[in-house]
């Protein structure tokens, strides 16, 4: 457990609690609607309360939480209206960031994102899926960070972890980096009629892609619960049964008692992953 006492000591596991929740939440483990209760939280993660806290706190203001009274909040359940919102400002946002790259950027930072676009089509090329969309995500970090604006930046940082998980599933790995690879080729030119053309067709495409995502992870989320909610009354009638024949049975008479299968436990959203 952290010491709860010494400032320093707070800061670091919070930044550790609030790394570890993200990534629940941005991989599905933790599903739309799931609840964080403080205690249990610090309980799993082995800190104390107040990093817990910290670490709510700050995924809320991200927008991936919201806040309940007395020390918990749920996972936040997007809609198709969010995506739609998000989509308007990143489609004015994000094409600037593009262009104020292309203006700016010096060579090395052409090859670094070129090395960033290399690693995302050999993941895609592998099959690998999460390193896929993570080169992805680092592709549009990296333009945010050339554009060489600390406004623009710090609102783009404001929208980072809804933007992760609105836009960061795609089926199609390989078509995703050469929609990438030809925005580059317009960067690297500093072609910037082609580069807005191109940006803007990427993100529309990307909020098309969100939309169904979205209803897909709802249809998934609303099934988990069904079956949470299937489960835990099919092992509340058995526990009945058992008690029933207990009675009719009496004290002197010994009696199997039906075993219920695993107690109401309830299935745990937090260890399924979105599809």
């Amino acid at each position: 457990m952290g010491n709860a006492g010494d400032p320093r000591g707070v800061e670091l596991e919070s930044g550790r609690v609030v790394r570890q929740l993200r990534d629940s939440i941005l991989s599905g483990q933790r599903r739309p609607g799931d609840r964080l209760i403080e205690r249990e939280i610090a309980d799993e993660l082995e800190v104390s309360r107040l990093p817990v806290r910290e670490a709510i706190r700050q995924l809320t203001n991200e927008g991936l939480l919201v806040s309940r009274p007395r020390s918990w909040a749920v996972v936040r359940q997007f809609t198709e209206q969010d995506v739609q919102d998000i989509a308007e400002v990143r489609d004015v946002m994000e094409v600037l960031v593009f262009e104020l790259a292309a203006r700016r950027c010096t060579d090395e930072g052409l090859a670094r994102v070129k090395a960033v676009l290399d690693r995302e089509f050999e993941a895609a090329r592998t099959g690998a899926v999460a390193e896929a969309h993570e080169a992805g995500a680092e592709f549009h970090l990296l333009m945010a960070e050339l554009a060489g604006n600390a406004t623009v930046n710090e609102i783009l940082r404001m929208l980072k972890a809804r933007l992760l998980w609105l836009f960061k599933d795609h089926d199609d790995l390989l078509a995703m980096a050469e929609e990438h690879a030809r925005i580059y080729e317009s960067l690297a030119h500093r072609d910037l009629p082609t580069l807005r053309l191109r940006v803007q067709r990427h993100l529309r495409a990307g909020a098309t892609n969100a939309v169904q995502k979205l209803a897909d992870d709802t249809a998934e989320t609303a099934r988990i619960r069904a079956e949470a909610a299937a489960a835990a009354e099919a092992a509340a009638a058995l526990a009945t049964v058992g008690e029933l024949m207990a009675e009719d049975a009496g004290p002197s008479e010994a009696v199997e008692v039906p075993r219920a299968v695993e107690p109401a436990r309830r299935i745990e959203t937090s260890r399924v992953a979105r599809k």
